[in-house]
């Protein structure tokens, strides 16, 4: 999980620019993607515990790998590796058709095996639509609470003072100090 978390499905960086929302959206957000063995899987299965949601295409996976590194630093040296579900999403809308589309499953199993952690399929552009109407061509983090609501969204390349704010927003939500100087 460590090196996923820090080059997940590592290709060349692509930004756009990057928005910020900290305002929660209202009710719970879910919506049914795929495992890259092809079966739905709903979103709502993570319910229970906050969700780290990285939602990126083919070009935007290293974009924020520092914010990744961070992440994993922190959740390990505070034992919180746990306290948290990761989940993957790589948008796969531009290779949904024959035979693109199955070489880019195939890739994502390789991917999986490679890092240890499943990775969903977007094959249908569903998280840019709406209610989610996140960027297809970036990389986005998301934040979701227990019961699914978006607590915190970042779309493009997060620097220094962005992850502070994700960080802030995860640490309320586990009820917990998280910051780089807090002890375990």
């Amino acid at each position: 999980m460590t090196t996923w978390i820090a080059g997940m499905l590592t290709t060349a960086v692509l930004a756009t620019s990057p928005t910020l929302t900290t305002e929660p959206r209202v009710g719970p957000m879910n919506a049914t993607l795929r495992g890259s063995n092809g079966k739905e899987v709903a979103l709502s299965r993570w319910r229970g515990k906050p969700v780290i949601l990285f939602y990126e295409d083919r070009h935007s996976t290293t974009l924020n790998a520092a914010f990744k590194e961070a992440l994993f630093a922190r959740g390990q040296s505070m034992g919180l590796l746990d306290a948290a579900w990761v989940v993957a999403v790589a948008n796969l809308e531009s290779f949904n058709f024959f035979p693109a589309r199955d070489i880019a499953l195939s890739y994502v199993r390789d991917e999986e095996k490679k890092w240890g952690i499943p990775i969903l399929v977007d094959l249908k552009g569903t998280l840019g639509a709406a209610p989610w109407n996140l960027p297809t061509k970036t990389s986005s983090v998301l934040l979701l609470d227990e019961q699914g609501s978006v607590v915190f969204r970042y779309s493009g390349r997060m620097d220094a003072e962005d992850m502070e704010t994700f960080f802030q927003a995860l640490a309320t939500l586990l009820g917990r100090d998280i910051s780089p100087g807090a002890h375990p």
